[in-house]
């Protein structure tokens, strides 16, 4: 029998059985349906969030007190809290001995401030962040408007602020912020430049900070218990591992780590955030595998069942099929074919309607629309080996019928 005569007699006696039909292969569609939605779901969290992450160069890395994703319990926060601080003459000592680097940049956090200009000012979400003149390389940021920090700035502690989008909209809807004054915890800050924005995260604006030297940034807020963070940017993607490996070293020098022990500080990067998201997301994963493999397990006994009942019930048919000359290995074709076309009806169905779920889900979370095209074909082949599988016995039943006993049969 030709491939196609073959789908036209499958999809026949798909159609004689409608209800008997939907009912053997919603199993299926319960398993390729559960695969598909979670890793749809997964696929848009997980390109968002690479989106989000791609903050840093390509070829910058950073090196913190703490991890960028911290999990476990109360034992490993304190783990991290009891580190010795990086300090500004961490960061000095490593950007004199690192040679492999071409921009080194330091960088001091507070968080849940409130920006004042006039009678108006912001919610208490705004990140203060102090910086060096080579933080704008290694975080790819871009002064829209005005100019950046000058050398002079750093060196006299200069009373100047950058702001992002969010903090103008707020301050100075109708008038250019440019030497404008702001107030950031009672001190009196110019403004002298806007930055470009940068992309949303999960919908949510990544705009809502200000910048300044750093040099005023410690006069405000102290230089102790101020944990520097370091940002380093290779010369080129060629030595970009090499220079994480040279800073690691020296960084290891410098805060006196004896040899054998783990590093006490962290060195994070796109990529190895991105694997630490990997990391979280592999359980759902698996967890959706194992359900999906007893849904399917289920749909294909299933199918078993409804296709030895397909071949008592054509017994007849078969006889003749053989009686005009058809061999074994047609019927065996025929029946094969019939289970693997009901596994991939299922299959189908269960695929369109996780990409649907999957992705109106994943939109209420604000991520990027997805298809997961690796998992479909995946899928895919999971519909395939189970038709094989569990339609091979019913097929090979059907192939060894007496033609002549299939014939008398009523």
């Amino acid at each position: 029998m030709q491939l196609s005569e073959l789908l036209s007699v499958s999809i026949n006696s798909i159609k004689v059985n409608k209800l008997r039909t939907f009912l053997t292969v919603l199993g299926v569609v319960v398993g390729i349906f559960s695969i598909i939605v979670i890793m749809t779901v997964i696929t848009m969290l997980q390109n968002t969030i690479e989106e989000g992450f791609s903050q840093l160069n390509s070829a910058t890395f950073q090196i913190q007190k703490y991890p960028a994703i911290r999990s476990g319990g109360p034992g490993s926060r304190a783990k991290y809290r009891n580190r010795k601080d990086i300090t500004m003459e961490d960061f000095q000592r490593l950007k004199d001995a690192l040679s492999t680097a071409k921009y080194i940049a330091a960088e001091q956090w507070q968080f849940g401030k409130i920006v004042k200009y006039g009678s108006k000012e912001t919610n208490p979400n705004i990140s203060i962040g102090g910086i060096t003149l080579d933080a704008f390389r290694t975080n790819d940021w871009v002064v829209k408007e005005g100019r950046e920090f000058r050398r002079t700035d750093i060196d006299y502690s200069a009373d100047v602020c950058i702001m992002g989008k969010d903090v103008v909209e707020k301050l100075f809807p109708n008038i250019n912020p440019i030497n404008q004054i702001v107030r950031v915890d009672g001190f009196p800050i110019r403004v002298i430049g806007i930055l470009k924005p940068q992309p949303s995260l999960f919908g949510r604006s990544r705009d809502n900070y200000i910048l300044l030297p750093i040099t005023k940034f410690q006069s405000m807020y102290g230089r102790k218990n101020q944990s520097v963070s370091i940002a380093i940017m290779a010369k080129s993607k060629e030595e970009y591992q090499q220079t994480i490996d040279v800073a690691t070293g020296i960084m290891r020098k410098i805060r006196k780590v004896p040899p054998g022990e783990e590093n006490d500080f962290e060195i994070f990067s796109n990529e190895s955030l991105i694997s630490q998201v990997n990391d979280i997301t592999g359980g759902i994963k698996i967890g959706a595998m194992v359900v999906s493999f007893i849904a399917l397990l289920a749909a294909g006994v299933g199918i078993m069942n409804i296709m030895l009942v397909s071949v008592t019930e054509r017994t007849k048919e078969i006889g003749i099929r053989k009686a005009v000359g058809a061999r074994k290995k047609n019927i065996l074709h025929q029946f094969l074919f019939e289970a693997v076309i009901l596994s991939l009806f299922g299959g189908f169905l269960g695929i369109f309607l996780g990409v649907l779920v999957g992705n109106i889900a994943g939109s209420l979370l604000n991520a990027q629309v997805a298809i997961p095209y690796d998992w479909i074909a995946i899928g895919l082949s999971l519909c395939i080996l189970v038709g094989i599988i569990f339609g091979t016995y019913p097929a090979y039943k059907a192939a060894n019928l007496d033609p002549i006993e299939a014939l008398r049969y009523e």
